[in-house]
């Protein structure tokens, strides 16, 4: 059995609905911490500071100790502050806030983050940057973005789309960039040194965003079916990347208890 755990977020812990808890949510964070589970929340959160979303899930109730988030590695992986940044108003404000410029004449790279407004104008705007030699970087590799019960192209949709338009590689920032996740696993170890993927249960709402990679890397992984997904048929053509199903944390947390 695992002894370590990587947790989404966004129809994991928090609903895609009203940002409030799913059910067992509370429950399984402080049962990892009582337990001293080693444990990080990783999330693909692009709307605010890292310490503000951190904040935010505190004040839900989520006592989260140990998390991680695409802002806390971005320097590491965008080597220029000139960029074109696609998404919402927020992300922009946040990467300003970082020392970038984000609407650069010249970008070196195109940042792209989850938007339910990109329209054609966008796309466009997207594909010339990326011909005009800007890299094409993805703030996270998420299948669909769903809101409001709705599902809208994720980032990973649509770098598999300026990939084939260009022609261009494209590059991750978080989730499931294996350098991202190779972050969270030293988050791990700093709680158990002894820790290494074979050891990691990777628990998310997200099949395709999320799982695949985790389990191209030798982790565990738990789908919930209280986010993206809400029937495992759903993902069927990718079961065999899926160790467990579940439709909450509450159904998980019983299990590990």
């Amino acid at each position: 059995m695992p002894l370590g755990v990587l947790l989404d977020v966004q129809g994991t812990l928090l609903s895609d609905v009203d940002k409030k808890p799913l059910p067992g949510a509370v429950a399984m964070v402080d049962y990892l911490n009582a337990n001293a589970i080693p444990y990080c929340v990783i999330t693909n959160n692009t709307k605010e500071k890292s310490e503000d979303f951190l904040e935010f899930l505190h004040q839900q109730g989520l006592h989260v100790k140990h998390y991680l988030d695409p802002f806390m590695v971005l320097d590491k992986m965008v080597h220029t502050k000139e960029v074109l940044a696609f998404g919402p108003s927020a992300f922009e404000k946040v990467l300003t806030c970082k020392g970038y410029t984000t609407q650069s004449k010249a970008p070196k790279a195109l940042l792209i983050a989850s938007d339910t407004a990109f329209d054609a104008n966008a796309f466009a705007g997207m594909i010339e940057a990326a011909l005009g030699g800007a890299a094409i970087i993805g703030m996270h590799g998420t299948s669909v973005y769903a809101k409001q019960g709705r599902k809208y192209p994720g980032v990973g949709a649509i770098l598999a789309m300026l990939s084939y338009a260009t022609s261009h590689e494209t590059q991750v920032v978080g989730k499931p960039s294996p350098a991202f996740y190779a972050t969270a696993l030293a988050v791990l170890q700093a709680q158990d040194n002894t820790l290494s993927w074979e050891n990691v249960r990777m628990i998310s709402d997200d099949a395709k965003g999320d799982l695949l990679g985790a389990k191209a890397l030798g982790m565990h992984t738990t789908l919930v079916l209280s986010g993206k997904c809400q029937d495992a048929q759903e993902v069927a053509p990718l079961r065999q990347s899926i160790d467990a199903v579940y439709s909450t944390l509450a159904d998980v947390l019983k299990e590990m208890r």
